[in-house]
């Protein structure tokens, strides 16, 4: 009981929190970023551009079937002998937008392919441009029906951050590491710890998902 109550200390609470704030600063960085980027990929592919979408189309493809401990393995490692060496925020921050990205952007593509094809055919016929019928009248209608899928990616973007941990991000899982690593009596309550913080994260984002679902429909 003594070893539970030592790992629960104040300095190594305080400790933990400064890793989850990290965590989920790298989180809403990397998330606005790929809602950006995978929105106009999304489109992108949408659209069926000549040449142009199918090549986003193959990126797209590609990077979605690659294990994104190896992207941060790449960018962290590899982009150095380019001559970009990124510290490791940046470096996960980078791995994550890029991995999360085409993940959003096949959210956004089946998204807007839900939509009714007659509401863009009628906001043409009104004298809109594609470009604004698609800001003004298929866009707000995909991201209402988009909002489970993309706070489901979001949660699982949270849960990924533990990754960053490979290449010593000071993020909660290392941090968590770095406090049981002084005792090993301390390895089942950190492991707790983080058990509950990730649960309180991503279960809040959950709720806030069916609120706003709810209040949409």
């Amino acid at each position: 009981m003594q070893n539970w109550i030592n790992a629960y200390s104040a300095m190594n609470l305080r400790f933990l929190f400064k890793g989850l704030l990290v965590t989920l600063e790298i989180s809403i960085v990397s998330v606005i970023l790929s809602m950006i980027f995978g929105s106009i990929l999304g489109i992108v592919r949408y659209t069926k551009i000549p040449w142009l979408s199918e090549i986003v189309g193959f990126i797209i493809d590609i990077i979605r079937n690659l294990p994104l401990l190896l992207i941060i393995f790449f960018v962290y490692f590899g982009l150095p002998s380019l001559g970009f060496k990124p510290d490791t925020i940046v470096a996960a921050i980078f791995a994550m937008t890029v991995f999360e990205s085409m993940m959003i952007a096949e959210i956004i593509r089946s998204g807007i392919g839900a939509v009714n094809r007659g509401q863009l055919e009628a906001s043409r016929a009104v004298g809109m441009k594609y470009y604004q019928a698609m800001w003004h009248v298929i866009l707000p209608q995909a991201y209402k029906n988009m909002i489970p899928a993309l706070v489901s990616q979001l949660i699982s973007l949270i849960k990924d951050t533990s990754l960053a941990t490979i290449i010593v991000t000071p993020e909660l899982m290392q941090h968590a590491q770095v406090i049981y690593g002084q005792n090993a009596n301390y390895i089942v309550p950190m492991y707790l710890a983080l058990a509950v913080l990730y649960f309180i994260v991503c279960y809040s984002l959950s709720i806030i998902s069916r609120i706003i679902d709810r209040k949409m429909a």
